[in-house]
C-alpha cells in the first residue's frame, strides 16, 4: 500500500494557494489513495520569531481547516507535529548524517535567512536545520510519496539524499520517498505580485486571500488583483503572470484548462468577476464546515489526540530501527528494567 505524508505550517492563516496547490488534493485524492498522514508542522514555527499564544491558536485553526476541508480520520491520520515524540528523535540522527553545505544551499534557508537579516533580527540555528526536521518527519514513516508544491520539491530531494546515504552507511532502514505535484495551480501567486507566491506567512496584504475571508472580502481582493499592459487576455505565465494567475486559479476552481479559459474572456474585468465568485463558491463549504467544528472543539481535540496515537505506533518502529542502524544502545524495555530491579532487590535482601 502507498504511504503519503505532508503537513502544513501554522505561521499564518491557511490561504487559497494552500487550499488549491495542496489541501483539496490531499482530500479529494491523496488520502483515498493508500495509507495517508497529514500534520501540523508546529515544530516548523518557531524557527523564526514567533507568539507562542498566536502557534498555538494557528495550530489549532489549521486542523480545524484540515479537516474542514475533507480530509475524513476514518480514511488517514490527521495529527500534530509536536505530538510525536519521533520526530525530534529522528531529526537528530539525520543531522549527523547532512552537511553544512547541504543546509546552506536550501533555497527557502536563503530567502528567510536574508530577510530576517533584513530586519535587524538574528538567524536562528534551527532555521539552518529545519529541512532536516522535513526530512525527519517524512523519513519516520516509511513514505513512498510526498504531495508537494513546487517550492517544496528541493526538500524532498533532500529526504531522498539523506536516507540513501544513511541506508548506504548503515544498512537498509529508510523508503526512499518521491515528490508528487498536481497540475494546475501547483502554486499559486500572490494577486498584487504575481511573480510571488500567496504566502500565509505575509500577515497582511490585499493580494492574499485566506479560507476564512468573508466572501465580500475575496471579491473585493480578487477584484483589485494587478494584470498586465495591454488589454487582451492571454494566458503567458513569464509575458503576462498577472493573467496568468486569474486563469490558473479560475481553473482550479472550475476545473478547466487555463489556457483554453482564456479563450472566453475579451476582458480583464469579466475574468476577475468570474474568479472571484468561483473563489467564493469554492470556499463556502470550508467556511460552512469550519464554523461547525468550531462549535465542538472536542472533537478535534480528540480526532488529533487519536492521529497522534496512530502516527506514533507508526514511526516508532522505524525510529527505534535507525537508532541500532547508526549504533545507539538499545534502552531497556520499562517492564524488563522492573523485572531486573525486583531480582537485584532480592539477591540484596538475601545478603
Amino acid at each position: 500500500m502507498t504511504r503519503v505524508f505532508s503537513g502544513v505550517k501554522p505561521t499564518g492563516h491557511l490561504t487559497l494557494g494552500n487550499y488549491l496547490g495542496a489541501v483539496r488534493r490531499w482530500a479529494t485524492v491523496d488520502q483515498h489513495r493508500g495509507d495517508a498522514l497529514f500534520c501540523v508542522v508546529d515544530l516548523h514555527a518557531l524557527t523564526v520569531e514567533h507568539d507562542p499564544a498566536r502557534v498555538r491558536r494557528l495550530s489549532r485553526q489549521a486542523a480545524s481547516l484540515l479537516l474542514a476541508a475533507g480530509l475524513d480520520p476514518e480514511l488517514c491520520t490527521v495529527f500534530v507535529q509536536s505530538h510525536v515524540d519521533e520526530h525530534a528523535r529522528l531529526s537528530y540522527l539525520l543531522e549527523c548524517v547532512a552537511t553544512d553545505g547541504e543546509m546552506r544551499r536550501m533555497i527557502q534557508y536563503k530567502e528567510k535567512a536574508a530577510r530576517e537579516q533584513g530586519r535587524g533580527g538574528s538567524v536562528r540555528l534551527s532555521l539552518l536545520t529545519y529541512p532536516v526536521l522535513m526530512a525527519a518527519d517524512i523519513l519516520a514513516y516509511g513514505t513512498d510519496e510526498v504531495p508537494v508544491g513546487d517550492d517544496q520539491t528541493q526538500h524532498v530531494e533532500l529526504a531522498r539524499d539523506l536516507a540513501v546515504r544513511f541506508n548506504q552507511r548503515y544498512g537498509h532502514t529508510f523508503v526512499v520517498p518521491r515528490a508528487t505535484r498536481p497540475g494546475v495551480a501547483a502554486r499559486v501567486m500572490n494577486l498584487q505580485e504575481p511573480t510571488l507566491k500567496m504566502g500565509k506567512s505575509d500577515d497582511v496584504g490585499p493580494g492574499i486571500v485566506y479560507l476564512l475571508d468573508e466572501p465580500d472580502v475575496v471579491r473585493k481582493k480578487v477584484m483589485r488583483a494587478v494584470t498586465d499592459s495591454g488589454r487582451e487576455v492571454v494566458y503567458d505565465r513569464e509575458a503576462r503572470p498577472g493573467v496568468a494567475n486569474l486563469l490558473e486559479i479560475l481553473a482550479a476552481c472550475t476545473g478547466g484548462d487555463p489556457e483554453e479559459l482564456s479563450g472566453a474572456y475579451a476582458s480583464y474585468g469579466a475574468l476577475k468577476k468570474d474568479t472571484a465568485e468561483a473563489v467564493v463558491e469554492v470556499l463556502r463549504p470550508v467556511q460552512e464546515r469550519h464554523a461547525e467544528l468550531c462549535a465542538d472543539p472536542g472533537h478535534v481535540e480528540g480526532v488529533l489526540r487519536e492521529g497522534a496515537r496512530r502516527a506514533r505506533a507508526m514511526a516508532r518502529p522505524t525510529v527505534d530501527a535507525a537508532y541500532r542502524a547508526i549504533g545507539l544502545l538499545p534502552a531497556v524495555p520499562e517492564a524488563e528494567a522492573e523485572a531486573e530491579g525486583k531480582t537485584e532487590a532480592a539477591v540484596n535482601a538475601v545478603r
